[in-house]
């Protein structure tokens, strides 16, 4: 199934029904009076986030919705029916904007987690509420209230402890394969990712975490360039970022390269910058073995790196179980129960 993160749609509460004109008739009764009945409340349209979804796919081709709008009230003082609510299901993780003020309506982080993004029209009233001393038989009745309709957009963050950030090929999607049953597509060639990829890490039988892969940034992501930025935003729920860099490109200085990530962060967001990030220093592998906590130390003091710092090889393997295990720990850490981390625009 095609990722699609960001969509637009439309929906429409359902109008009020309106109220009922009419008058008691019975034999032997020839002034009954009113009784005439309310009309039915109209559907609203609620969003509710549900587990089994990953993707905003199914609203590429349906962007209208509309709910049920309430019955018209009856004789004898029957209220007409509500109209039933819309339920709309979005992935776990989804962000609500309204399309005309870019305010943010709500975030939906929980399963079943439910939004009302669009509210049914009041029910008008019947006749038999406009009787009176002097008037014994009114003829007035009111319309329902049209619902609301509103234009939105929809943005879903995927949700997960640990997100991968790198340039392209620094070997992300290489490492989740290597730590999690995750199969994301892996090649020599840049922008083999092109949509996020979640993998679950399994510590032990109660102890796992979930680690997200974006595809790769490049220099002026936060302007716009490449496809990293499409997916920057999906890094601000996470509680723990790791900073991938390949320690020999075949092109370009890996110096060079962590710094263009760095900054690219301080533009996208500095939030971002904020996060706890680590250092993953990817293939390693090869290096000589005599060479490589030399190649380290020198890599850490050009970039004078004060964090943690982790020499891995993601195609063999070497290291990556003793940092599942590192991050494993700092999650656990971490005060529980603690609540996703809220939308950062």
């Amino acid at each position: 199934m095609k990722f699609v993160d960001e969509v637009k749609i439309e929906v429409i509460a359902g109008k009020g029904g309106d109220g009922c004109l009419s008058f008691r008739r019975e034999k032997f009764i020839p002034f009954g009076g009113p009784n005439g009945g309310d009309g039915g409340d109209g559907g609203s349209v609620y969003l509710i986030a549900d587990e089994g979804l990953t993707t905003l796919f199914d609203f590429r081709y349906t962007r209208y919705f509309k709910a049920q709008k309430g019955q018209q009230g009856m004789g004898s003082q029957c209220t007409g029916k509500k109209g039933e609510d819309l339920i709309i299901k979005v992935p776990i993780g989804t962000v609500v904007f309204d399309l005309e003020t870019d305010e943010v309506i709500g975030d939906l982080t929980k399963d079943k987690q439910q939004l009302i993004v669009a509210r049914g029209g009041h029910h008008g009233l019947g006749n038999i509420h406009f009787k009176t001393s002097t008037n014994r038989a009114p003829r007035r009745t009111t319309s329902g209230f049209a619902g609301e309709h509103r234009h939105l957009r929809l943005e879903l963050q995927v949700l997960a402890d640990v997100g991968l950030l790198g340039l392209p090929n620094a070997g992300k999607s290489t490492f989740i394969r290597a730590i999690s049953a995750a199969r994301p597509k892996v090649a020599d060639y840049p922008f083999t990712t092109l949509h996020p990829h979640l993998g679950v890490v399994s510590i032990d039988i109660d102890r796992n975490f979930v680690v997200a892969d974006i595809p790769g940034l490049i220099e002026g992501a936060a302007d716009g360039m490449g496809l990293g930025i499409r997916f920057l935003k999906h890094l601000s729920r996470t509680r723990l970022l790791l900073h991938v860099v390949d320690v020999m490109p075949s092109t370009n200085d890996p110096i060079e390269d962590a710094l263009k990530i760095i900054k690219e962060l301080e533009n996208f967001s500095p939030e971002l910058v904020e996060k706890e990030r680590w250092l993953v220093l990817n293939k390693f592998d090869l290096l000589a073995e005599g060479e490589q906590q030399a190649h380290c130390d020198a890599m850490l003091e050009l970039l004078d790196w004060q964090g943690k710092t982790f020499m891995i090889s993601a195609e063999t393997g070497q290291g990556c179980k003793e940092l599942s295990y590192e991050i494993m720990n700092y999650l656990d850490s971490l005060k529980e129960n603690v609540e996703p981390a809220p939308f950062v625009p």
